[in-house]
């Protein structure tokens, strides 16, 4: 019989949703020591919070997050609120010998970060940030083939990771919806928020990055603010590029921007080896592209390898050969290996630790572009 997990959940907006759908899915597709409950969620206001348990199944609410934390009957505390209460939370958690997973980023700094997995490696407690798109099967399946060597030597890693959504000088910051436009809730912008993503990939991908050189650009240096009702200054950076070098010899090239018009979500990667290549985009996400030079002259060119036959990761748990998942299913999958971690014993990753490694190099990268300057990790 399988063990109940008591799930308590902090946050209740749009990752509070996906976190809670794979809580919903996972037990139905993978085959786990334990089986998660959704015990409670933390959000405000309590009518919100009740609404939110409600739809999704939670049997009770907290409009407190120190109340949930504390709770006996809660096993797992899950923080899927705004970067500037990550820290808190998990560190509470964790001083209450509780299991976490924490949204991405970690932390708005390095030190916000270090204290965290001081706190989680101090009480022992198994623990987790949520890089999802790791667990994208086409993204494990790159990383696959790069660990079998099948690339030979890595000349290059691009990624870049672009929206459109703030481009309007009419959008205000701060607040529930806005607070990744307020410096002081967010951290950083498009650095924290979407080259995280590309980071931690990379890291994971291709290895340590050694040293960064970055410039930021703020298009709209001032907008409203929702709390105080007064114009001010925007902090946050709207768009990001670096140079960096890889501990491996290779060269890194990394984009992020708020004001590609046109794009509402496009993440891409491409690495480049000696003898081959990969790449993968986030709007066709079930493929993985591969260019092999070892092929025929005749017919040597890129490839589209359509991730979803039972051989290939994760696909085993999911439908018949041809039919794809999307998005949802990498918290599914994110979970599940949480989960068997904890079964056996074994951390999965990122550990907070690991994502703490993201945060040094976004922290390096807001630093060269203020001093503009290379540093190093």
């Amino acid at each position: 019989m399988p063990k109940n997990l008591n799930i308590g959940l902090v946050g209740g907006g749009f990752m509070g949703r996906t976190h809670s759908n794979a809580y919903c899915k996972v037990f139905h597709f993978f085959d786990l020591e334990y089986k998660p409950v959704l015990k409670a969620v933390c959000a405000l206001p309590e009518e919100a919070a009740r609404a939110f348990a409600d739809k999704w199944g939670f049997e009770s609410v907290e409009t407190d997050w120190r109340q949930l934390v504390t709770r006996p009957d809660i096993d797992l505390v899950d923080i899927c609120v705004p970067n500037n209460l990550h820290r808190a939370v998990a560190i509470a958690a964790a001083e209450a010998g509780k299991m976490i997973l924490c949204e991405k980023p970690l932390a708005r700094t390095v030190p916000e970060g270090q204290e965290m997995v001081d706190a989680v490696e101090k009480a022992g407690v198994p623990n987790l940030v949520s890089y999802n798109y790791r667990r994208i099967p086409a993204v494990t399946l790159a990383k696959q083939i790069v660990d079998s060597g099948k690339l030979g030597r890595i000349f290059h890693y691009r990624a870049n990771f672009l929206q459109d959504w703030t481009i309007s000088s009419n959008l205000p910051q701060g607040g529930d919806s806005l607070w990744r436009l307020d410096v002081a809730v967010a951290g950083s912008g498009v650095t924290g928020d979407l080259l995280a993503h590309c980071i931690d990939t990379a890291l994971w991908l291709n290895g340590p990055i050694t040293d960064v050189n970055a410039m930021t650009e703020t298009f709209i240096k001032e907008r409203h603010h929702q709390l105080t009702g007064k114009v001010e200054p925007v902090g946050i950076d709207d768009a990001c590029s670096f140079f960096c070098h890889f501990a491996n010899g290779s060269l890194g090239l990394f984009e992020s921007t708020r004001y590609a018009r046109g794009h509402k979500a496009l993440y891409t990667f491409e690495i480049n080896g000696e003898h081959a290549s990969i790449g993968w985009n986030l709007h066709d996400l079930h493929r993985l592209q591969y260019f092999d030079h070892a092929d025929d002259s005749q017919v040597r060119g890129w490839r589209s390898i359509h991730v979803s036959d039972g051989d290939q990761p994760y696909m085993n748990h999911w439908w018949v050969p041809g039919l794809q998942i999307g998005y949802e299913h990498s918290f599914v999958h994110q979970v599940a290996d949480f989960l068997e971690g904890i079964a056996r014993g074994e951390p999965a990753g990122p550990t907070f630790r690991e994502a703490l490694r993201t945060q040094q190099v976004c922290d390096a990268v807001l630093a060269s572009a203020k001093e503009k300057t290379w540093k190093e990790i």
